[in-house]
């Protein structure tokens, strides 16, 4: 395990950000199980959607939107209310992850039809499908990270717009 400011982690709990140290954490065995576990198709855009999705987080915690929605979180009357706040962040997120790629679009970063590899790991990730993986069942409710369907289309916002103020899925 590697220490971090959100104590250890390890590669069972995948890419992720410590907003205490303000450090993303990249297992790189992730990027073999988004193609062998999660049924992805892979590919360095794949892979390049998982880590602007990590700096998305770092986004949300440098402009303040990661703070309030922990104390949004404690002050929840449920579970299930500080899950969908989650499943919130996680998809604005996914949308941040769209800006970064538009902004690198036309500079011919992508070959045709790459982009799909993106949108293929977003789906790969949604928590109904992890769920039907794991357990068998969909259990909405239990959701911190949003369906494929809501994944894929947070980051298709970002990537058509361009514009991070629409990435409000708060609203």
């Amino acid at each position: 395990a590697t220490a971090s400011g959100c104590g250890g982690a390890n590669s069972a709990v995948g890419p992720h950000y410590c907003p205490r140290d303000e450090t993303i954490y990249l297992d790189e065995t992730f990027f073999d199980e988004l193609v062998s576990r999660l049924g992805a198709q892979g590919g360095d855009v794949a892979e390049a959607y998982v880590i602007a999705h990590e700096v998305g987080h770092h986004v949300q915690k440098r402009i303040g939107i990661m703070d309030e929605v922990q104390r949004a979180q404690q002050a929840a009357g449920s579970q299930t209310e500080a899950n969908q706040l989650s499943v919130d962040l996680e998809l604005q997120a996914d949308c941040y992850a769209g800006v970064w790629a538009n902004s690198i679009r036309d500079a011919g970063v992508f070959l045709p039809g790459e982009i799909q590899e993106a949108i293929d790991a977003a789906a790969a990730v949604g928590d109904d499908r992890i769920q039907e993986q794991v357990q068998g069942q969909i259990s909405p409710e239990r959701w911190t990270h949003g369906s494929s369907a809501q994944r894929v289309e947070w980051f298709t916002r970002g990537f058509e717009s361009g514009d991070p103020s629409l990435c409000d899925t708060f609203g």
